[in-house]
């Protein structure tokens, strides 16, 4: 086992680096986690692999967890839609990557997977977009989109310019288990499930298990093209079917109030106020009104052909979450 390769997964305490690790080490992979100090230790517990604490910011934490790696999946990111200074989730999600990158190359890893987000793909006019509407950084609707697109930029200037031999990979709304955070999508399964949401801001998105965004890395490494997008997604749906699908799991009434945008801007903003002097993170935010303006429809036909990616129905995944939300007491 000691000679085995090693494959290192960053942000294995979050969602989708977590169900990352544990698919590897189900298939016998030899898996090292990266996880800060600080991180919940959720997704921690019961690790199938060694874990090693650092920053994906600081270059010595990445310079000693690469030692002796051979594949790298790096999945971390500050995943957050909302900060007080909403540029720092930009340079964070900028240095890492970086620092991440440049420990590789240094440490001569011979394959890496990069994700990256659909957050990085233009919206096509209610029709799925695909891997061939890249987004420029004023393109993107908020800071978390704006810094997942230039992240990914930078890891393909780093491909075309110092032969950084990655493969991305742009996840579209993954739900599912071990979502302990929870995500922005998480936290209105939750809400919904509680009966708490009775009314809503219809947009549309697509949404994908965890577990099958976590094959899809494990098969762009195995087959994707260096330098190229795979975008890892599920179904189409509209938040009405989302959340109807929802009140049917767990037995509730689905809520049938549809709200205009335009009313809630001033308590988005409100919301975003109170959460500077609270320190809590808004759950209405200015960004997230822009975002809903536009369906997140997309196609992962080329990954589907090219790493023979699949992804199971929609309600799996919801059916999934909401267990998992019960079991871990995040249910009213």
């Amino acid at each position: 086992m000691s000679d085995q390769p090693i494959t290192l997964v960053t942000g294995v305490s979050g969602f989708v680096g977590s169900a990352v690790a544990r698919r590897l080490a189900a298939a016998g992979v030899r898996v090292r986690g990266l996880a800060r100090a600080s991180s919940a230790r959720t997704n921690l517990t019961d690790f199938p692999g060694q874990i090693v604490e650092g920053d994906a910011r600081d270059p010595q934490a990445m310079r000693r967890a690469m030692a002796g790696v051979s594949q790298l999946y790096h999945v971390a990111a500050d995943y957050r839609i909302w900060a007080p200074d909403t540029e720092e989730i930009v340079r964070n999600n900028r240095l890492s990557t970086q620092t991440v990158m440049d420990a590789a190359l240094d440490a001569g890893v011979a394959r890496i997977v990069y994700t990256s987000s659909v957050a990085t793909l233009r919206p096509d006019h209610g029709k799925p977009s695909d891997e061939s509407r890249p987004a420029t950084p004023e393109q993107a609707v908020g800071a978390y989109k704006r810094s997942k697109v230039v992240a990914e930029r930078l890891v393909e200037t780093m491909v075309r310019e110092r032969e950084l031999p990655a493969v991305i990979v742009n996840p579209s709304t993954p739900i599912g288990p071990r979502d302990a955070r929870p995500t922005p999508t998480g936290r209105i399964i939750v809400e919904a499930a509680s009966g708490r949401m009775p009314a809503f801001v219809e947009s549309g998105l697509n949404l994908v298990h965890v577990d099958d965004v976590a094959d899809g890395h494990i098969a762009a490494m195995a087959h994707g093209v260096i330098g190229e997008r795979y975008v890892l997604g599920g179904q189409d749906v509209s938040l009405r079917e989302m959340l109807a699908c929802v009140a049917q799991i767990v037995g509730r009434k689905p809520p049938t109030v549809q709200i205009p945008r335009a009313p809630l801007f001033p308590l988005a903003w409100a919301n975003e106020q109170l959460a500077r002097v609270t320190g809590n993170e808004p759950f209405l935010t200015l960004d997230a009104l822009r975002m809903a303006a536009h369906d997140m429809y997309y196609s992962s036909a080329r990954a589907e052909a090219e790493l023979g990616y699949r992804a199971r129905p929609y309600r799996q995944a919801l059916e999934d979450a909401v267990a998992w939300f019960r079991q871990a007491g995040m249910l009213a």
